[in-house]
């Protein structure tokens, strides 16, 4: 998954970019509302976490700029302003959710699984077949296996399984797993997805298929 971070105070956005990217999302970084708005239109992000107050352009007029777009990035607001008149006004303005500074990170990470749950059934458990992802734990499982993966290789699994309805290409897990294009002759995406089969297949059929000279499916039951 990856997210944009558009936060002005850098020891703040620092802080939120290292815990995000500890817990397994790619993320980049604005400090302003222009840079900001502008990322969001190059890349396609799965989340934007947007403060109001930012230079150039404020974050609730950036969040009606991309609406009105069509960009449909979840968006979560972060805002020292805690009225119900402030909170109305993010909402009004696209905006998905709404966190008062301070924050705990932990209520960070847990509003952010949330929003993205909710192109996923409302649940914190993705299922395909005997094969479940509980992303609030974090917990993979095959019937009642459970399976270890290392942080690139469970957020590589996680992507497949949130869009497991459409073929997956090298450049989208390059974006939202990467974030970075790699070189054209690297096979490391081919490495990691055999690592995944070897680990989630066991002898069973394998979940993820080929798609040549396109990318990769999840095998649908």
């Amino acid at each position: 998954m990856r997210i944009l971070v558009v936060e002005d105070e850098k020891p703040l956005s620092a802080l939120i970019q290292r815990g995000l990217i500890e817990a397994g999302y790619v993320v980049d970084v604005a400090y302003d509302g222009e840079e900001g708005e502008n990322y969001a239109e190059m890349f396609p992000y799965d989340l934007i976490i947007l403060d109001i107050i930012l230079p150039k352009k404020e974050g609730l007029e950036v969040c009606r700029s991309l609406r009105n777009k069509n960009i449909s990035s979840r968006i979560l607001i972060l805002t020292s302003r805690d009225s119900i008149s402030d909170r109305v006004k993010g909402l009004d303005s696209g905006a998905d959710d709404y966190l008062v500074k301070p924050f705990s990170f932990d209520e960070l990470l847990a509003r952010i699984r949330a929003l993205l749950r909710r192109d996923s059934s409302q649940t914190s458990i993705l299922q395909l077949g005997d094969l479940s992802i509980n992303t609030s734990a974090r917990e993979v499982k095959r019937g009642q296996r459970i399976i270890e993966l290392t942080s690139k290789e469970y957020s590589l699994l996680e992507y497949l399984m949130f869009n497991s309805n459409m073929v997956i290409t090298r450049r989208m897990i390059e974006d939202h797993v990467w974030n970075m294009p790699l070189n054209s002759e690297s096979n490391l995406i081919e490495v990691y997805i055999n690592r995944i089969r070897s680990k989630i297949d066991e002898g069973k059929d394998s979940l993820i298929l080929t798609i040549r000279g396109t990318g990769y499916r999840l095998k649908v039951p």
